[in-house]
Formats: C-alpha cells, structure tokens, sequence
C-alpha cells in the first residue's frame, strides 16, 4: 500500500533548497490536486497508476530536467502560464521588470513593446495589470508566438498582441513609449551553460556571443528609432553587465539613466529615456 506521505519520504531527489518543494509540486501534479491536498491528506493511499506517473517525473527530474518543463507550466507575477523547452522558463528576477514598467509609466493608454517574448511573461503581466496599455510581444521562434499566443488566448488579453519579429525587424514605422526586454546576455564560455536546470533551456535565448551583449547593444542601437520622445527603454541583464549596459545607453543619447537592484542585492535591470 502506496500513500502520499510515503511517496513523498521515497522522492530522494538530488539535494537542494528546492528538492521537497519539488517532489511535492510533481506528486500533486501526478494526482491532479493541489499541494495542500498533500499536508491535508498525507495518509491517503495512492493508485499504482499515479504511483507511476509520480516515479516518470521523479526520473525526469533527477535527471536534471526542470520541474516547470515537466510541468508545462509556471507561475509569473500573478499568472499561471504555459512553458515548453524551446522558451526560457518565468523566472522570479524577472518580475523587476514588470514592477518598473508599472512605475515608469501612467495608467493611461500608452504603446508597450516585449522583445523577444518567449512564454509571454513580461507582456502579459503588464497586460493584466494595465488594461489601458497596448502590449506587443514579438519573438523570431514561431513556436515561442505560438506558446505566447496561446497563454494570451486562455488569459482573455486583449490588449495584447504577439507577432513574429526578430527583435524591431517587423516592426519598420512603429512606435512605442516602452521598450521592454529580458534578452540573452549569458557568454558564450559561461560555465553555468553545462550546470542546473539551465542544460535543459534554449541556448538561442540565453547566449549572446563572447561577452554576452551582443543582443543588447543591437537592441540599445535601434530602439531610439522605435521609440517615441520621452519613451523608455528597460532592459534586464547579466549581475555584473550594469556598468556596460548604462555606458551603451549613454552612448545612444538616453538620458535618465540608472540601474535597479534584483532579490539577490545585484544591478540585474538599467533603464534610460529617449530625450523629449
């Protein structure tokens, strides 16, 4: 006889801050209820079948394959959203983005474009949070529109739109009063690249060439031409990329320029306006 307690002291995954939070998220999965059906009911018996599914994802888990892959799925500001292997998975730091863009710009209705998109994330927090705003979220994977497109859809956003571009490339003549991004900006001989749950995540959207800046100086280089005056461009980067990242933006002419600091005490954001 089989019961969620047990199942639970069996996991034995690989040892970390996360391993029991992650057993419990792949079990209630397995049973199709929620975490605290888990602490509620920890005698109840499990069937072999869910047993089973249980022990698939353990497998894949101690692997090394992320839990939100598994899944299909991760919570991002107050969103539930669809993930998959060929997108980047939601991450906490991230939502310093979203906190900034709400502050930067009023209530009102203003033009917002998300490069480089993936899930969805950033564009559809600040779609939720902002109905008067329109949202544009590209990305130049078609399976990221389409990911992207289908969270839009189940979370009834019709104040957004994703579209296929790589970067500003389908966007000729388009403005906006916020360019947000999240892009790559991992080296390309990181070692972190062959560690954690970041083996399993598309290298497309993490490496951008030999220091990590390349798809940030393309995108500092030609916002100003998608920007309307006084609009901002807030981009996330690498703990220690603030510096360089503030000296591009001067270099374009933006002004206001500073840099914000994430969970872990790093500059993880920097932002600069488009002189008036």
């Amino acid at each position: 006889m089989t019961i969620i307690a047990s199942l639970l002291r069996a996991a034995d995954l690989p040892d970390s801050p996360t391993a029991r939070l992650d057993a419990e998220l792949l079990l209630a999965a397995a049973l199709g209820k929620s975490r605290s059906y888990l602490h509620t009911w920890p005698e109840k018996i499990v069937s072999s079948e869910h047993a089973l599914a249980f022990a698939g994802y353990l497998q894949r888990r101690r692997a090394g394959e992320p839990v939100a892959y598994i899944l299909g799925q991760q919570g991002f500001w107050k969103l539930d959203l669809e993930v998959a292997p060929h997108t980047l998975i939601p991450r906490p730091d991230t939502e310093l983005l979203v906190e900034a863009a709400l502050e930067l710009l009023p209530a009102t209705p203003v033009k917002v474009l998300d490069l480089g998109t993936g899930s969805g994330a950033i564009a559809l927090a600040l779609a939720s949070e902002r109905p008067a705003w329109h949202v544009t979220a590209v990305d130049r994977v078609l399976e990221a529109v389409a990911l992207a497109e289908r969270n839009r859809q189940r979370l009834h956003l019709n104040n957004a739109t994703v579209l296929n571009s790589h970067w500003f490339s389908a966007l000729a003549g388009h403005a906006y009063d916020l360019i947000i991004s999240n892009p790559p900006y991992i080296a390309d001989n990181d070692p972190h690249l062959v560690a954690g749950d970041v083996r399993f995540e598309p290298a497309s959207a993490l490496v951008a060439g030999h220091d990590g800046l390349d798809d940030l100086r393309l995108i500092i280089a030609q916002a100003p031409a998608h920007l309307n005056a006084a609009g901002w461009l807030l981009l996330e980067h690498g703990y220690d990329q603030a510096g360089a990242v503030r000296d591009l933006l001067l270099s374009q002419g933006f002004e206001q320029v500073h840099s914000r600091i994430d969970l872990g005490g790093h500059e993880r954001i920097s932002v600069g306006r488009r002189p008036c």
